[in-house]
């Protein structure tokens, strides 16, 4: 059987500032799941953040296993949505949530739990999109499109009417795709995705490591 280990480090010299958006700061500041915050959960994480970054109203959706999750949910306030039909895909998962904002909605913060993003991400995407006017907005890194995804609230009903027929949220993207914003951060965090536990693994090596340099 494993035994836990423990660390004792002594510093020296001055303490530096972290950098402002950076990924030191994503991990230090937060530590959604790679260091010590042992107490919480992507879910509460992810909560905690878009409120942050300015969400008047956070909707989880829930599918398998969701009576282990919803505790989660409940503990940092957010609005729970119980998806029976999560096995026919995340089209379902858009459309409850769709259904359950007010029709005078101002924009719509799509985002998956297995995609963590610290507030300053979500805030500038908020802030762009709202300065643009433009009807979907999405940040890029080097090019690579990643998340979250900033409807224009205009679109509410179509995302609605999304179906894995019609290839669910993709659908709404290509319906608008000469009129997305898209937002250039420097900062791979906003393709981080984290699928399988290799991903992340991953994940862990590449921002953990940042902050222990």
């Amino acid at each position: 059987r494993g035994r836990w280990n423990a660390l004792r480090v002594r510093t020296s010299g001055r303490a530096q500032p972290l950098s402002p958006a950076s990924e030191a700061e994503f991990i230090t500041e937060h530590y959604w799941g790679y260091a010590a915050r042992r107490d919480g959960r992507s879910v509460e994480y992810q909560v905690e953040q878009l409120r942050e970054a300015g969400a008047d109203q956070v909707i989880v959706v829930l599918g398998h296993r969701a009576d282990e999750v919803l505790p989660h949910v409940h503990r940092a306030g957010a609005q729970a949505i119980i998806n029976e039909l999560y096995a026919g895909g995340r089209a379902s998962s858009v459309r409850v949530a769709a259904g359950a904002l007010p029709e005078d909605v101002a924009a719509i913060v799509v985002l998956n739990v297995d995609q963590p993003r610290p507030a300053w991400v979500t805030r500038r995407l908020l802030e762009e999109h709202s300065r643009a006017g433009a009807p979907v907005t999405v940040p890029t890194f080097e090019g690579k499109r990643g998340h979250p995804i900033v409807f224009d609230g205009r679109l509410a009903a179509e995302l609605r009417a999304v179906s894995e027929a019609t290839q669910g949220m993709r659908a709404v993207l290509l319906a608008h795709d000469g009129e997305i914003l898209e937002v250039p951060f420097d900062s791979p965090v906003v393709v981080l995705d984290m699928n399988v536990p290799e991903e992340y693994e991953m994940a862990k090596a590449t921002y953990f490591e940042q902050v222990k340099r």
